[in-house]
């Protein structure tokens, strides 16, 4: 009889004991985790970058301030830009909603406006090839720009007319329908004439019909007058 209670004292004692360590070993992976997840988003909030360069023989001196330092690949794992706290500032960052030209619109409002900065550097990039957005359902078609984001930014979006009697050659042949020969005729044409009193004066080109001008009417405006 005793030696079966003693087995039956032992075995409650070890699964008192193994119950005790899963909750010990459960804890300290808790613990592990909310530090991890608490020094990220210290990190991602702070506004210097933490950078520590290892001094190699193979790394080359850069110019960093006023110091010439080595740079390196490496750097601390929870830096302000390293891999770990980008990815946390792209899902925490805050998004916000105002009036902009995607014409002019810089990237850092881009991101602001909630692209990430891969997609700012796409619409900045196709910019500077020479792009440009007509219209807002021309910005919407943008393969960065999603149906949800383009959703919320639709009221913001504000794209200046061109006026037919300031505008350079490049704006005007950022209009739709408007290649080469009609921007040497409506440049000629302003030259001639003083500058247009209504944009309705482009129909007075050779071959710029009333299809044409349709096309673009809602685009163009006509600022000061032709002179007499």
């Amino acid at each position: 009889m005793r030696k079966k209670k003693n087995s039956g004292g032992s075995s409650s004692v070890f699964k008192i004991g193994a119950i005790s360590l899963s909750f010990l070993i459960l804890g300290y992976q808790i613990a592990l985790f909310v530090h991890r997840t608490s020094v990220l988003r210290v990190e991602s909030l702070r506004d210097s970058p933490d950078t520590v360069y290892i001094v190699s023989e193979r790394n080359s001196p850069v110019e960093y301030g006023e110091k010439n330092i080595l740079k390196s690949d490496t750097v601390r794992r929870f830096a302000s830009h390293s891999p770990e706290v980008q990815m946390i500032r792209e899902r925490t960052r805050k998004v916000e909603s105002f009036r902009f030209d995607p014409n002019t619109v810089s990237s850092e409002e881009l991101q602001l406006l909630g692209f990430s900065p891969k997609q700012a550097s796409s619409i900045i990039n196709y910019r500077n090839k020479g792009g440009r957005f007509s219209r807002k359902s021309d910005f919407a078609k943008s393969f960065v720009v999603s149906d949800s984001i383009y959703k919320r930014l639709e009221p913001f979006i504000v794209i200046p007319p061109v006026d037919i009697n300031s505008a350079d050659s490049a704006k005007l042949d950022a209009l739709p329908g408007i290649g080469p020969y009609f921007v040497k005729k409506i440049l000629e044409y302003r030259e001639e004439h003083g500058g247009f009193s209504s944009t309705d004066q482009l129909m007075d080109i050779k071959y710029f019909d009333r299809e044409k001008y349709d096309a673009i009417a809602d685009l163009i405006t006509c600022g000061d007058g032709a002179s007499e």
